[in-house]
């Protein structure tokens, strides 16, 4: 068990100062916390850009320069409903702890009260004054006036009160670190549901065109057919061609839809109420600056929440090692008690009464030390969990930069396969009007083109979301709190030092 460190009581106000005399070196029982050693590299292995040692701004969403974007992001903020039942968690959160601080603080209640009663002068005064047989010469009726103020406090020699508000103002940074959390994955849904809408409405626009070439070709087609220049099944290619590129427009606006109304849950409205106009995707990819990994222990709040948890429990240990030790308690009262009004703030009517009490625990059948053991096995568990939290951390940054990086590459070289399709499709239509080539040949180009054209635009989609989620791995729009400074540089509860002066045993 841990030795209990003694705790400073400077700047107690007026009214504690006798209570806490009685208790002038108060020790708080179990381990001080410390962030549990991580080890960090000092780069990314894949590298990072230019503006890595530019800071990553909070409204990260203005890098990708969309005024479209921006404005949904704003909505989002204001009226997404997982952020506002995450708010209310933070709430709770906090008066939890405000109701565990004020166990530390004695209760003091005014009780007044009035009694009046009719009790018997003599004899058995157990009878009741309404028995038939009752005279009443041997009754008499009193007023009993009551001016209490009661007092109930205990002594938190061992810290057990100082470590439950702990355990409580952590989880209750912990929920910050959640909220914080919650609102990055939202705004990140958002930004990746947006992109996903404008791909679809550049898929559309490419469908679109491709089919007014598949009409004008169909035309030719059946021209040269009726001339016996072509085939029948050059005419029923030149349909079926047609007839699919029909097909996916409709794929595509069912699953635009579908996202739209996704867009719209997101925003906190009802997709009946929400349309975004088409429009094709514009939104240039932005640099994303990565720092360095050791920020991310502080920037992320997922490991920022895995850390405050194992923060609360170190402080259930120490509540579980104070309950080895005896409480002490004192309950108190003084007042005014009469039986007239007129003289009842009489100082001779004065009143009061103490009780000081003690429980020493002795014998519970091993109940203490399994929830001692149990508590010591839930910090280790989330210890393990921290650190697994800080290694996915590291994981998504590298995954996010991984991708980025490749798919810059697979862009470029999409962009350059899409002019040579574009030329290739332009050449084989003029060799088949001309009749040099077969319509079969024509068919392969148009496929072609518009497989390359639909590909890059989808890379310009994945690398727009590759940003987004990086964004995300690096914390993006989290403001760091007080409770990110290292644990190692914090000051302990009240200022609680270990103390060579006292060695209590259990």
């Amino acid at each position: 068990m841990t030795k209990p460190r003694c705790l400073s009581i400077r700047s107690l106000p007026i009214w504690l100062s006798a209570a806490y005399s009685i208790t002038l070196c108060s020790c708080s029982v179990g381990p001080i916390y410390h962030r549990p050693e991580t080890k960090l590299p000092n780069t990314f292995s894949e590298g990072a850009p230019k503006a890595a040692a530019v800071p990553l701004a909070k409204n990260w969403w203005m890098s990708f320069a969309d005024e479209e974007l921006n404005r949904l992001i704003e909505d989002a903020t204001i009226a997404n409903q997982d952020l506002q039942a995450a708010m209310s968690r933070v709430e709770e959160s906090a008066a939890l702890e405000r109701i565990a601080k004020s166990d530390l603080s004695p209760s003091i209640s005014f009780d007044p009260s009035f009694h009046r009663a009719r009790t018997l002068s003599s004899g058995d005064s157990s009878i009741s004054s309404s028995a038939p047989n009752l005279s009443p010469e041997r009754a008499k009726t009193a007023n009993a006036f009551s001016l209490p103020l009661n007092l109930q406090y205990e002594f938190d020699i061992w810290g057990k009160l100082r470590r439950q508000m702990e355990y409580y103002r952590y989880l209750s940074e912990a929920s910050e670190s959640d909220f914080a959390f919650i609102k990055q994955t939202v705004l990140a849904n958002v930004a990746q549901t947006y992109f996903n809408i404008r791909l679809s409405d550049t898929q559309l626009g490419i469908y679109r065109q491709s089919l007014e070439l598949f009409r004008r070709q169909r035309s030719l087609t059946q021209a040269k057919y009726e001339s016996g220049l072509a085939l029948k099944t050059d005419v029923l290619q030149a349909e079926t061609q047609m007839n699919s590129a029909l097909a996916q427009v409709t794929e595509i606006q069912r699953a635009r839809s579908k996202q739209e109304h996704a867009l719209a849950i997101l925003l906190g409205k009802a997709p009946e109420d929400f349309h975004l106009p088409e429009k094709p995707l514009s939104t240039p990819v932005p640099t994303i600056p990565v720092g360095i990994p050791a920020a991310l222990l502080n920037q992320r709040p997922d490991v920022a929440t895995a850390e405050r948890k194992l923060a609360a429990a170190n402080a259930q240990i120490g509540v579980a090692e104070a309950d080895f030790y005896p409480s002490f308690s004192i309950t108190g009262a003084a007042g005014y008690e009469s039986s007239h009004n007129i003289n009842l703030l009489s100082w001779s009517n004065r009143v009061w009464s103490i009780a000081p009490a003690m429980s020493l625990p002795l014998f519970q059948g091993g109940q203490r030390i399994g929830t001692l053991a149990e508590r010591r096995a839930e910090y280790k568990e989330l210890v393990a969990d921290y650190r697994t939290s800080v290694l996915s951390a590291l994981r998504d940054v590298e995954d996010e930069l991984s991708d980025l990086r490749f798919l810059a590459d697979k862009a470029e070289s999409l962009d350059a396969t899409v002019r040579a399709a574009k030329e290739y499709s332009q050449l084989t239509e003029a060799q088949y009007k001309q009749g040099i080539t077969t319509y079969l040949q024509v068919m392969d180009a148009n496929q072609t083109l518009l497989t390359n054209q639909l590909a890059a635009v989808t890379a310009q989609d994945e690398r727009l979301i590759a940003s987004v989620l990086l964004v995300k791995a690096l914390g993006g729009g989290w403001e760091p709190q007080e409770h990110d400074v290292p644990a190692q540089h914090r000051v302990a509860l009240n200022d609680a030092v270990q103390s060579p002066s006292i060695n209590l045993t259990r």
